[in-house]
């Protein structure tokens, strides 16, 4: 039988605040600070303690309300959410259930088959958990750092709209694309300030009624989600062939063995016995206060990627890449603005640069080049000073060591060959010293052209201007053809 997968996500993201979402103490490294060393008996659930609401952390959930096209609610209520787990000190956690922030949004993506509307149901506030970490050395135990327990955090959960591993990855990369853009969350998915939980069900092709889902918890980056979700699917698959029934289950994912495992029954709402926090009075969110933070709204991915096709005359595709990182494209802008022509910058910036960060390990913030000196390389391709192959060499060298272009091109006399006299020269010099291949070209074996092509370059020190070149090379085959 063939199925159709649905697929939910609800996505946590700790928020850039620099105090938790409760109380005073400082949002850490979680993967670095000494363990326990920001926890204060707010955090650490202590009898007779109250907790403050962190208004910065409202203000981030309200730009990613307003970024998602989210109803924002006037009055949101926090619960507490019962449960246990040993880094949770307070035996509950301070959540938002029946009263959220805010619901309703969207996320529109683009996909092979063209753009997609994922539904947001809800987007609200919460406070992390701590972290445990279990050692084995002689003696199995879990040490308890809480660190991280208050920390506020933010939940965006979809619809149940995606029905294929790209729509999850576009729905995923894009939402994290969107948070970075706002300031309100680093993106870093390998220290966890990002997690995905995926809910996934099949259901067989053609059917409106939802399968039996299952949610995989705590995924930490795209290659986890999107493996753990396509395991589960083929999972699903072979146990609804078998004639059996999917249990509702909350499952973990195991990365070194490539397969789910169950971890508890999935819990329904009620079993978290979810009720009104009583230490904290409703949040009210007013008219004047939301228009503010609407006001301080940055451009967002999508918005400048639309903005990128219309003014630089980009391909979808580069303009999405170009777009997706607010310090990418502030440099590629810069560079446009100081001379370097639009398209030509978008190759060489998506191609040579992204190229050198991917083989190097560095950030985009660790470049050693400027968008102006990246502009004059450009400048000096377009011009026709340098060919492609040694302006890739002249960014390389750029790259390195930071120096400008015009300083590598005169130290290494790399200025192109233009001089059409010298270019004539050299092709005559080069079909005279291969009759063979020239005799070879006048029987028919035209491809040997591109062989001609590559020995005057050689000839030249790869600096021939390659369409003088062509030019003179067809000129001089051609006379020989006669």
């Amino acid at each position: 039988m063939r199925y159709e997968a649905v697929i939910g996500l609800e996505v946590h993201a700790e928020l850039l605040t620099r105090s938790k979402m409760f109380c005073s103490c400082a949002v850490v490294d979680s993967t670095s600070a000494a363990p326990n060393t920001a926890v204060c008996p707010v955090c650490a659930g202590m009898p007779g303690v109250l907790p403050v609401v962190n208004r910065q952390a409202v203000e981030y959930a309200l730009r990613v309300a307003l970024a998602l096209d989210c109803e924002v609610a006037q009055t949101s209520l926090f619960a507490r959410k019962n449960y246990f787990y040993p880094d949770l000190p307070k035996g509950y956690q301070i959540s938002q259930y029946e009263y959220p922030l805010a619901e309703r949004g969207r996320l529109v993506v683009d996909t092979i088959s063209g753009e997609r509307t994922i539904r947001i149901r809800r987007v609200h506030l919460e406070e992390d958990t701590g972290k445990l970490t279990h050692v084995n050395d002689g003696q199995p135990r879990s040490l308890v750092d809480l660190n991280r327990a208050g920390v506020p955090l933010l939940e965006i959960v979809s619809e149940p709209d995606m029905h294929s591993l790209e729509e999850v990855r576009a729905y995923a990369t894009s939402l994290r694309s969107i948070l970075r853009a706002l300031g309100v969350n680093s993106g870093d998915m390998e220290k966890g300030v990002i997690r995905f939980e995926a809910n996934v069900s099949i259901r067989p092709e053609g059917s409106a009624q939802l399968g039996t889902r299952v949610e995989i918890k705590n995924l930490n980056s795209f290659r986890a989600m999107e493996r753990a979700i396509a395991y589960e699917l083929e999972r699903q698959a072979a146990i609804l062939d078998q004639g059996k029934e999917v249990a509702q289950e909350t499952l973990g994912w195991s990365e070194s063995e490539g397969r789910t495992y169950s971890q508890r029954s999935k819990e329904e709402a009620h079993d978290y016995r979810y009720f009104p926090e009583p230490d904290l009075p409703p949040l009210v969110v007013d008219a004047d206060w939301l228009e503010r933070v609407a006001a301080e709204m940055p451009e967002l991915p999508r918005a400048r990627q639309q903005r990128f096709m219309n003014n630089y005359a980009l391909a979808a595709v580069d303009a999405r890449l170009l777009a997706e990182e607010a310090e990418t494209a502030a440099f590629y802008e810069a560079a446009v603005a100081a001379g370097a022509a639009p398209r030509l910058a978008a190759n060489y910036l998506l191609g040579e640069v992204f190229a050198w960060m991917n083989a190097s390990g560095e950030p985009f913030s660790a470049l050693r080049i400027t968008p102006s000196s990246f502009a004059g390389l450009i400048q000096m391709l377009e011009s026709g000073q340098v060919n492609q192959n040694t302006a890739k060499a002249v960014l390389a060298e750029m790259l390195r060591d930071g120096r400008e272009a015009a300083e590598i091109i005169a130290a290494s006399g790399l200025q192109q060959v233009s001089d059409a006299d010298v270019i004539t020269a050299l092709v005559a010099r080069v079909l005279e010293e291969n009759p063979a291949e020239v005799e070879s070209y006048l029987n028919g074996k035209e491809t040997l052209a591109n062989w001609f092509f590559g020995q005057v370059m050689r000839a030249a020190a790869g600096r021939a201007n390659p369409q003088i070149l062509r030019r003179e090379l067809a000129r001089q085959l051609g006379n020989l053809k006669r």
